[in-house]
C-alpha cells in the first residue's frame, strides 16, 4: 500500500502588511517601551526576512481593543471562510467534488470552536453525512507536518478513502494590544495567517492516484519526537484577553542540538541516512531557526530556498507554513522521482514531527 499527495493547495487572508508598515505600526504602539533603545528593538523587523505578510483585518483594527470573545468569533468566521476556499483549490486540482471527502483533518491552535471549524466547512462544502471528521488543536507550527502524517495513517487504514487535510490559523487574531512586552514585539514581527489544503489517498502502488498537474509524492513514513521538560518553550498563556504568544528564545540551539539525532534516528529505521536525504522541507520559523537547521544538518543555504521564499512572503503562519514550502517544491519540479525529502516542523509540547516523502514516477 501507498499513500500519495494528490493535491496541495494554499490560500491567505485579503489584507496585505508590508514589514515597513507593521514597522511602523509597532513603532507607536509599543512607543513607551521603546523610547531609550527603539533602533536596537524594532530591527527584529528588519532580521525577520519578511517582505509582506496577510492578516485577516485591516491594520487599523489591531490598533483597538478587543475582549477575547470578539476575537474567537472573528476566529470562526474567518477560518470558515478561508478554510473552505482552500480545501475547495485542493478538491479543484484533484478533479474531485465534496461530496468525494471521506474523511477530513482539520488542524488549528488559533481559536476554539464547538462544534468544531471542521464541522462548520464541512456545511460550508456540503461534505456526506458519512465523513470522518478528526480536529487537530494544540499542536502549533508543528500542526502542517502531524496533519499531513495522520492524513497518510487515516488513508492507510481504509485505502481507496480520500482523506483531505485543512491546517489553518489565523496568528494575527491572537495579537495583544496592550502586552507590550519584547515577546509581544517580536511576535508582531513575524506572525500572520494562512490555511494550506491536501488531498491524501491510498491504495497499491499501480492504483495509487497521481497528482492533478504535477508529479506524484509518496508519503512513506512519520514520526514524532517529544522532549521532557519543555513545556515553556513554545505555546498560549491563556487570561481574559485571549492568547498570548510563548516561545523561548533558545529555539535555535534545540534545533542545532537535538534535530539531528532525532532525524537521523527515524531514517534509520527505514535504512537511510542524513546524507541519503535530497531535500529538507522545512518549517520556517524565523531566519535563526533556519540557519540552525542548515547548522544542525549541514545543509548549504540554496536547500532552504523555498522556505526563505515563503517566509519572506507570507511570515510565519504556523501550522499550514510547511506545506506552502512544499507547495513551493513542487511547483518548481525540484523533487524528481525517485528523489527522497523530509517534511519537517517543531512545535509546543516541545516536539518535532517529521515526515519522510519520495517523488514518484510520473
Amino acid at each position: 500500500m501507498i499513500a500519495r499527495l494528490v493535491s496541495l493547495a494554499t490560500a491567505v487572508p485579503p489584507h496585505a502588511v508590508t514589514q515597513a508598515d507593521a514597522r511602523e505600526f509597532a513603532r507607536g504602539l509599543f512607543r513607551d517601551v521603546l523610547r531609550e533603545d527603539h533602533d536596537r528593538l524594532l530591527a527584529v523587523f528588519e532580521h525577520a526576512g519578511i517582505r509582506e505578510r496577510h492578516v485577516c483585518a485591516p491594520l487599523e483594527w489591531y490598533a483597538r481593543d478587543h475582549d477575547f470573545a470578539e476575537k474567537n468569533a472573528l476566529y470562526i468566521e474567518h477560518a470558515v471562510r478561508l478554510g473552505g476556499e482552500v480545501a475547495t483549490r485542493a478538491l479543484e486540482r484533484a478533479g474531485l467534488a465534496p461530496d468525494d471527502i471521506d474523511h477530513l483533518v482539520f488542524v488549528s491552535s488559533t481559536g476554539i470552536a464547538a462544534p468544531s471549524v471542521d464541522a462548520r466547512i464541512a456545511n460550508a462544502l456540503g461534505l456526506r453525512s458519512d465523513f470522518h471528521r478528526t480536529p487537530i488543536w494544540g499542536l502549533g507550527c508543528a500542526g502542517g507536518a502531524a496533519g499531513l502524517a495522520r492524513a497518510r495513517d487515516f488513508a492507510l487504514a481504509r485505502p481507496g478513502a480520500r482523506v483531505l487535510l485543512v491546517a489553518l490559523e489565523l496568528c494575527s487574531l491572537t495579537f495583544q494590544r496592550n502586552d507590550l512586552s519584547k515577546r509581544n514585539l517580536v511576535a508582531a514581527s513575524l506572525f500572520a495567517d494562512g490555511a494550506a489544503a491536501a488531498l491524501v489517498v491510498a491504495g497499491p502502488d499501480d492504483e495509487a492516484p497521481h497528482a492533478n498537474g504535477r508529479r506524484p509524492l509518496d508519503l512513506v513514513a512519520s514520526a514524532s519526537t517529544f522532549w521532557n521538560d519543555t513545556l515553556d518553550v513554545m505555546g498560549w498563556d491563556v487570561d481574559g484577553g485571549g492568547l498570548h504568544v510563548v516561545f523561548a528564545r533558545d529555539i535555535p540551539t534545540i534545533v542545532r542540538e537535538r534535530v539531528r539525532p532525532g532525524l537521523a534516528e527515524f531514517l534509520g529505521r527505514h535504512d537511510l541516512s542524513l546524507e541519503a536525504i535530497d531535500h529538507v522541507v522545512a518549517h520556517p520559523g524565523g531566519m535563526k531557526v533556519l540557519a540552525a537547521y542548515e547548522q544542525a544538518l549541514g545543509l548549504g543555504r540554496d536547500a532552504l530556498a523555498h522556505a526563505r521564499a515563503v517566509l519572506r512572503d507570507h511570515g510565519n503562519m504556523s501550522s499550514p507554513t510547511c506545506l506552502f514550502v512544499l507547495e513551493r517544491a513542487l511547483e518548481a519540479q525540484a523533487i524528481g522521482a525517485g528523489e527522497t525529502a523530509v517534511l519537517s516542523a517543531l512545535g509546543p509540547g516541545f516536539c518535532a514531527e517529521y515526515l519522510l516523502m519520495r517523488g514518484a514516477a510520473a
